[in-house]
């Protein structure tokens, strides 16, 4: 089972309270469907991640992996199980919330 850090829970927190705001539901369910393709990836390849997001190099650090999953970048730490550690909307500047 691949948990989500504190960090990545308000991450999804955020996330689905601005969705909610919008008034789309369905992008909710998309980031929670995303976040479970995302954790059955990771558990069937944990080194299989990026080091970083393409669009952001500067973002590599050790014991981080990135994957991209639908309309997200999500990071997580390579520890054993590994741990989602936060989840970004692909569009974000990503380097100003990391």
């Amino acid at each position: 089972m691949i948990a989500l850090s504190p960090e990545a829970e308000d991450h999804v927190d955020r996330l689905i309270a601005h969705y909610e705001k919008l008034v789309r539901p369905r992008a909710a369910e998309k980031l929670l469907e995303a976040i479970e393709r995302a954790k059955s990836r990771i558990a069937k390849a944990p080194d299989a991640g990026l080091p970083a997001p393409r669009p952001y190099p500067t973002l590599e650090k050790p014991g981080r992996l990135w994957i991209k999953e639908g309309s997200y970048w999500i990071v997580y730490r390579t520890t054993k199980p590994p741990v989602i550690a936060g989840i970004y909307y692909a569009t974000v500047d990503i380097p100003r919330w990391v």
